[in-house]
């Protein structure tokens, strides 16, 4: 009857990252899912922002490759893990084409275990060794064109 179980929350406010991160953390700690819908573009073309929610849970490990909500300094982050050295971790968002992060183990609040897009399908998480990989030439272009894509399919949308 009391077995173990845990619960997810979402949040579907527009609040300030200074008051929102620390409550994800404090529900993250208490063994919570926590779902939100980030803001900005750094993550493009696997999460866009804006319109996909993530959901976070405590990360148990941390791996090249995974996303993480990271602290930097007094701002958040969501990026994936392109290096670990030493105890540095290197962040990176996928849409950024030039910038890393540096952070710790302790500076990560959560991992990213679902994405869904603003239709509530679930969208393959991927650990995106081969984007990780390209030249940064080649996803500037990537990029470009899929902003246009996205550009043209906001304009052309009817519910």
């Amino acid at each position: 009857m009391y077995g173990s179980y845990t619960t997810s929350l979402t949040i579907a406010m527009k609040k300030s990252n200074d008051i929102l991160i620390p409550e994800f953390e404090r529900l993250l700690k208490d063994g919570h899912m926590v779902e939100f819908t980030p803001r900005g573009v750094s993550m493009r073309p696997f999460i866009e922002g804006g319109c996909d929610k993530v959901t976070l849970k405590t990360c148990k490990e941390v791996a090249v490759g995974i996303i993480v909500l990271a602290r930097i300094n007094h701002t958040y982050v969501l990026h994936r893990i392109y290096r670990i050295e030493d105890k540095a971790i290197v962040l990176h968002g996928d849409g950024n084409l030039v910038g890393e992060e540096r952070c710790s183990t302790e500076d990560i609040i959560g991992c990213v275990v679902r994405i869904k897009d603003k239709k509530g399908k679930t969208k393959r998480l991927t650990k995106a060794p081969i984007w990780r990989h390209l030249p940064t030439v080649i996803k500037k272009y990537y990029l470009k064109i899929y902003r246009k894509a996205i550009k043209w399919q906001l304009t052309n949308y009817e519910d």
